[in-house]
């Protein structure tokens, strides 16, 4: 609270600028709340949409199966989306929705926006189902709490600290095109040590971004949102949510990568 009564100014003095604060103050803990809750139910959704995937691939039954993937062996639904080139295209497909909602958030109305990350939440679901054959179950499941401790608390850094972190910004971006570049290399050299150097990289960025976004959207709404509110604020959290969440699947699949247990 004392954070906005320095920061939140109000033509009407300084008694009305303590109210307009404690205004700002709730607005910001329900609008944070809120891309909280979006976040969650995109990672929900993704988790179930992975492990609904993986259920319905594989088969104990060898003689009902198409193929086999390491220990697995696959159903012709699980061969369609784990071996033939129709992978490509569920792969691929997280990544052309993130372009659609990015490019087009300012024309959306919010529920169609709303429904569009439900619907990418769901694809990035389809995309990581792999990971239930590449890693034991009880890896996947310690990973993903230590994503969510760790992500919390990054979380919470960027929501409470002092300090101004905007300057971060370009440096974790030319991080992130740098591990994008490493990831694309690798896919022909195969090394495993660059593999291990851009997990180690990939997390230090991604857990930059997790905080650095963090106190972005928490300025963005004292500054902006705050005063106008409506559309433009839950299409704003729409868009918070997503950033938050790519950050945590990123920060999951990487440690996954570096703590994981190989089946």
């Amino acid at each position: 609270m004392s954070d906005l009564d320095r920061n939140y100014a109000s033509p009407f003095g300084r008694a009305a600028g303590r109210i307009d604060a404690a205004a700002v103050d709730a607005g910001l803990r329900a609008y944070m709340l809120r891309i909280y809750n979006y976040m969650s139910i995109g990672l929900a959704i993704t988790g179930l949409a992975a492990l609904g995937v993986y259920m319905g691939a594989v088969t104990t039954d060898q003689s009902a199966a198409v193929a086999k993937f390491g220990n697995a062996y696959l159903t012709q639904f699980g061969y369609a989306m784990f071996v033939s080139p129709l992978k490509w295209l569920f792969i691929l497909a997280p990544l052309a929705m993130v372009f659609v909602i990015s490019a087009g958030i300012n024309r959306l109305q919010p529920a169609t926006a709303q429904l569009l990350f439900w619907v990418f939440s769901a694809l990035m679901g389809l995309s990581l189902s792999s990971i239930f054959l590449v890693y034991t179950h009880t890896s996947i499941v310690r990973v993903f709490f230590i994503t969510a401790a760790t992500f919390g608390a990054l979380s919470l850094y960027g929501y409470t600290t002092k300090r101004d972190m905007s300057g971060m910004g370009s440096f974790l971006f030319m991080g992130l095109i740098g591990i994008i570049i490493a990831s694309l290399v690798n896919l022909f050299l195969a090394s495993s040590a660059l593999q291990f150097i851009v997990s180690i990289v990939g997390v230090l960025v991604f857990a930059g971004l997790t905080a650095w976004d963090t106190q972005r959207l928490k300025n963005d709404y004292i500054y902006g949102y705050a005063s106008q509110g409506g559309v433009m604020a839950e299409r704003a959290a729409i868009t918070g949510a997503l950033s938050l969440y790519l950050n945590f699947i990123n920060l999951f699949t990487l440690l996954l990568q570096l703590l994981g247990q190989r089946d």
